[in-house]
């Protein structure tokens, strides 16, 4: 009989990581994703894999964040030699997320290294390098959307859009075990249908098992129309004061759904006099490959790029600057008022929106606009928090500047949206619900359960579901 064991994001919103075996199949991973949390180091070496990887026959993955791709490079390195299926704008995406992981880790383990030396200690060896990071790229396996793909000898592989970021998919499997069919479906990250440039996730309809994420299943999202018209308030407040607005974005997703939102303001002549800097190297290199895929993205938002002759998110917004050097992004300091700021780290626990708060931040003028989830812990949760004093770079800071929050443009599916496609299936399939805090889940399978008579489970880490 066909199963799943549950190696990460069960109880928990991070590390995605699920292993399907079945005769028909052989031993497929669903992701292999990293931890959050901590610094590269940490979140690489503080994790083992609790299953052998050189008898894994082939991964599957549903996006390129790195909570559910960056233990690929470990992975490769501990044995795993097979294919890695994705989407073709996923394996585009994925070539810049290792990229810059593998620079962060290599930066953090030299660090840790020096740390050690002085200590007198031994140096930590790397759990990866820069040629298992090669290898991973080298053994991607485009599969487009709506394409049936035979990965083994009983089984059939079929991507839809999740409509999460760009190349998301939802994973349907189609397993022949001994002339018995079985069918598995893996949401991976569902995205929010009120989210610009994502098509609404694709609906299936027939599963045995289903493993859909709960993310935000205890609650739903503010109401898009109400979000921007809070973004054009917080403008407005801004240039009245004659400040900036600083905007802690993630690079993939987050910035170029902030930067559409923007253009939109620019052709209704709600940015004049506005200036928009993306201070974001990765974030720029993403941009460029949605602009490579802007056909399979929301036709209408599309449409909203080409009716104002802009065939790109960077050219739709003629007040963009590009920042990528260091110099260019220093020089955004000069800029005494009207300058739009969108850099990362999206919960400013690097990079350079840092920088970017050390002039500015003790300023009355100023806006700290978050447009994304703050952790635990993050400096971005401390001011979210109404932290008035903070410390970066040695040294204290007092908080002057407006410290403002959107809460629509979540690119997860809330609670109401995830009931919806749950209940999408006929006949009702089991249900197990990862990838997400534990109250989260219990709150939405309560729902599933006592209001749609769906059977759910929420499997624990280590746990093993046959179907």
């Amino acid at each position: 009989m066909p199963s799943v064991t549950f190696h990460g994001a069960a109880r928990e919103v991070t590390g995605s990581c699920h292993l399907v075996e079945a005769s028909g199949l052989g031993r497929v991973l669903l992701d292999c994703g990293m931890h959050q949390g901590g610094d590269a180091v940490d979140r690489v070496g503080g994790k083992s894999f609790s299953f052998e990887p050189g008898t894994v026959d082939a991964v599957i993955l549903s996006h390129a964040h790195l909570d559910h791709s960056g233990m690929l490079p470990k992975l490769f390195r501990a044995g795993f030699a097979g294919p890695v299926y994705c989407t073709p704008a996923t394996a585009e995406l994925l070539y810049i997320m290792l990229e810059d992981a593998w620079g962060l880790y290599e930066r953090d383990l030299e660090f840790e290294n020096r740390k050690r030396k002085r200590k007198g200690r031994k140096p930590t060896a790397p759990d990866y390098t820069h040629e298992d990071v090669e290898a991973v790229l080298k053994s991607c396996e485009a599969v487009p959307y709506e394409t049936e793909t035979s990965i083994a000898d009983g089984a059939i592989l079929c991507f839809h859009d999740a409509g999460h970021i760009l190349g998301s998919a939802i994973v349907e499997l189609h397993i022949n075990e001994n002339g018995n069919a079985k069918s598995l479906v893996f949401s991976g990250d569902l995205g929010n249908p009120d989210s610009v440039l994502m098509n609404d996730p694709y609906q299936p309809r027939q599963a045995d098992l289903v493993m859909m994420e709960g993310t935000y299943g205890n609650r739903d999202h503010r109401d898009m129309g109400n979000t921007l018209s809070e973004l054009e308030e917080i403008i407005e407040r801004s240039a009245e004061r004659g400040g900036n607005v600083m905007i802690p974005s993630f690079a993939v997703g987050r910035a170029q759904e902030i930067l559409y939102h923007l253009g939109c303001l620019y052709h209704t002549g709600k940015l004049d006099g506005w200036t928009v800097f993306l201070d974001s190297p990765m974030a720029t290199e993403v941009t460029r490959v949605y602009d490579h895929w802007l056909e399979i993205m929301d036709h209408n938002d599309v449409l909203e790029l080409t009716e104002h002759g802009r065939e790109s998110l960077t050219k739709f917004l003629p007040t963009l600057h590009i920042s990528q050097s260091a110099e260019e992004s220093m020089a955004i300091n000069d800029v005494e008022r009207g300058a739009i700021i969108i850099a990362g780290s999206g919960m400013c626990t690097g990079g350079r929106i840092r920088h970017h708060f050390k002039h500015r931040i003790w300023d009355s003028r100023n806006t700290i606009l978050f447009i994304g989830f703050q952790a635990e812990g993050s400096l971005g949760r401390l001011l979210v928090d109404g932290k008035r004093r903070i410390r970066m770079f040695g040294d204290e800071f007092a908080v002057k500047a407006e410290i403002a929050t959107l809460g629509g443009f979540s690119a997860h599916a809330g609670q109401s949206q995830l009931i919806d496609w749950a209940t999408g299936f006929e006949p009702a399939p089991l249900i197990a619900l990862v990838h997400g805090e534990a109250l989260a889940l219990q709150t939405i399978a309560s729902k599933l359960q006592k209001d749609h008579g769906v059977e759910c489970v929420i499997p624990s880490k280590g746990s093993r579901l046959e179907f």
